[in-house]
């Protein structure tokens, strides 16, 4: 590795850990002044914390290291994954982060002044939130959509916080499920958690609502919009519709073999990925080429070859 490219990597790596403290200012401010106070946070390890705050008043922050410290190590274990220096270091920024930004801790640094306005009464105890009991709807949405921007934001950063990607990971392992059935079974084992032991079944609805926002948004921030899109293309016409792409999209394409399920003669389906603008005139080429095509359009988020971007997410070291 030359001089160059160590100091390129280095300024990469100092990038990306200053990315993931920025990204835990809104992973903190989602939960800190929306979410925790009124106890809904949307499953993983924030929501585990409210437990233990609710019932030993640690900070918030704090729990989520003593509840991350313990997955750590059964990771370590059990399934012999390494999740990276870094996924340890967002785990920890964003714990910290969640404390350090709570009303109480901002008025102790003079950066509040008046706590009185941030400070309501809900259910005979005292919480300290950006919004009152009245606007708790608002409050949901707020920070759903900063927990997901922060969560979006650190896996951009190729950080992570830990928390329930250690018990998916090791049900999949130890139970051969999928990783999508994985979390549902982990979150929904939070979320029923938390209503129960706070004996608030409204807690479970709220949990869901905000783990939705919260994936969605999630998504959103560590991919991107789908801008990309892909057509698959049936028809008796493809060469004559391969030929209009290349010259009126500057599109590559790729045959695929298929047999048709209704009379099982072999066909010939094109795959084009073009950008989301080229679309209607896409349309345009196979409609005036041939008006009985079968076209099926899909979201793309990632491509690497000529004529795109790669926006791939990679969590490993490097």
């Amino acid at each position: 590795m030359t001089k160059q490219n160590r100091k390129q990597r280095l300024t990469r790596e100092i990038i990306r850990l200053w990315g993931i403290v920025f990204a835990s200012l809104f992973f903190a401010m989602g939960y800190s002044w929306f979410l925790l106070p009124y106890n809904m946070a949307p499953g993983g390890v924030g929501g585990l914390s409210q437990v233990i705050n609710y019932f030993f008043g640690i900070p918030n922050g704090i729990s989520m290291i003593l509840i991350n410290l313990p997955l750590f190590v059964v990771s370590f274990l059990f399934i012999g994954k390494s999740f990276g220096s870094k996924s340890i270091y967002g785990m920890l920024v964003c714990s910290l982060m969640t404390d350090l930004l709570s009303f109480p801790v901002l008025h102790r640094l003079g950066i509040i002044k008046d706590l009185a306005a941030y400070t309501h009464i809900v259910n005979g105890r005292v919480i300290h939130a950006m919004l009152g009991p009245q606007d708790i709807l608002l409050s949901a949405i707020a920070g759903s959509v900063l927990l997901g921007i922060g969560l979006g934001l650190i896996f951009r950063f190729r950080g992570s916080t830990g928390g329930t990607d250690i018990p998916v990971a090791l049900i999949k392992q130890k139970a051969n499920l999928s990783i999508g059935t994985g979390y549902y079974i982990v979150e929904t084992g939070i979320i029923l958690l938390v209503a129960i032991v706070l004996r608030d079944p409204k807690l479970l609805i709220w949990g869901y609502i905000n783990l939705f926002i919260t994936t969605k948004i999630t998504d959103l921030a560590s991919e991107g919009l789908p801008y990309i899109k892909g057509a698959y293309i049936i028809s008796d016409e493809v060469d004559e519709i391969r030929n209009e792409i290349f010259e009126k999209l500057d599109r590559g394409v790729t045959y695929l073999n298929g047999v048709s399920g209704y009379n099982k003669r072999d066909i010939k389906v094109l795959f084009v990925v073009l950008n989301r603008r080229q679309v209607p005139l896409l349309t345009d080429i196979v409609k005036d080429t041939d008006p009985d095509a079968f076209m099926i359009l899909t979201d793309v988020y990632d491509v690497l070859g000529y004529g795109f971007k790669s926006r791939k997410i990679d969590l490993a070291e490097g």
